[in-house]
């Protein structure tokens, strides 16, 4: 059944923010400054800013490293050490999770390296599971034509860069993969008719019901999954419904970071279209 939270007294939500220090192409990613600020201060305070939207949600950092621990507390977020065998984001997230005295209804996983997340896209998802019988929320873009024809010229270069999704009238996800889909018949009519394309982007932030997450723990790889490299294929395969929110494109333009060269990025996006707005602390 749908949870509206009007209930008093509900548990609250759960937003997870994993941060491994281990990072081959940029170790102890999280602590490594980004125009002044390190990159776990600004994931931080962008899920406090989302937590405080939504309301009765809280914010914690799992880690592996006492270092990211320390920092966490000094930037006054509760934090929480994680087995260091975890290898997925989704893992840390459960580790938190069922740790709870009281099980958190829905559990947010957002990664430790995305400082450009939208505050409001994690409200969004929140409230959208919390009307919603499925199990999952994920976000999703629908793209303009010159935004396909980059990710098409995008994936010359990149194949397995950037995933897209294909859903029902209800908003519920038929599939996402690797591949551009849907194809597109009659593509120049229908560029004429509107200033959208019918693709949509997948954006990586997920916001799963806490069953929903034991389940996907408790399974195995399933076959697309393994094939399309999409955990998400992992619910559509054992029958969970996933919704898709969809939601503005984001102002900045990317997804996250993993080396010396998007810090670089990360602060040239910065000098041109400004901070985030969010509350810093």
């Amino acid at each position: 059944m749908p949870d509206t939270r009007a209930d008093e007294g509900a548990p609250p939500d759960l937003i997870v923010i994993p941060a491994r220090y281990g990072s081959t192409r940029l170790p102890g990613k999280p602590l490594v400054p980004i125009a002044g600020r390190t990159l776990l201060s600004r994931v931080v305070a962008i899920a406090r800013e989302g937590a405080a939207r939504v309301g009765n949600a809280e914010v914690v950092v799992a880690t592996d490293d006492p270092r990211i621990l320390d920092h966490a507390c000094d930037l006054g977020c509760a934090a929480v050490m994680t087995d260091a065998a975890i290898t997925s984001g989704s893992g840390r997230a459960w580790a938190v999770a069922r740790g709870r005295t009281v099980p958190p209804p829905i559990v947010v996983n957002l990664q430790g390296d995305a400082p450009f997340a939208a505050p409001d896209m994690i409200a969004a998802l929140i409230a959208a599971l919390r009307d919603s019988p499925c199990g999952v929320a994920t976000p999703v873009v629908q793209l303009d034509w010159a935004a396909l024809d980059a990710l098409r010229a995008h994936k010359l270069m990149s194949p397995f860069s950037g995933t897209t999704c294909v859903r029902r009238a209800d908003d519920r996800a038929l599939w996402f993969s690797k591949t551009i889909i849907p194809a597109i018949r009659d593509e120049a009519r229908l560029r004429g008719a509107s200033g959208v394309s019918p693709v949509f982007r997948h954006i990586g932030l997920y916001a799963y019901r806490f069953a929903a997450l034991q389940r996907f723990e408790q399974t195995k790889p399933t076959p697309y999954e393994v094939l399309e490299g999409l955990e998400q294929l992992r619910f559509l395969e054992t029958g969970e419904d996933i919704l898709t929110v969809a939601v503005a494109p984001p102002r900045h333009a990317m997804s996250g970071i993993d080396t010396p060269e998007d810090v670089a990025m990360a602060e040239r996006l910065i000098a041109e279209h400004g901070e985030p707005q969010l509350s810093w602390t």
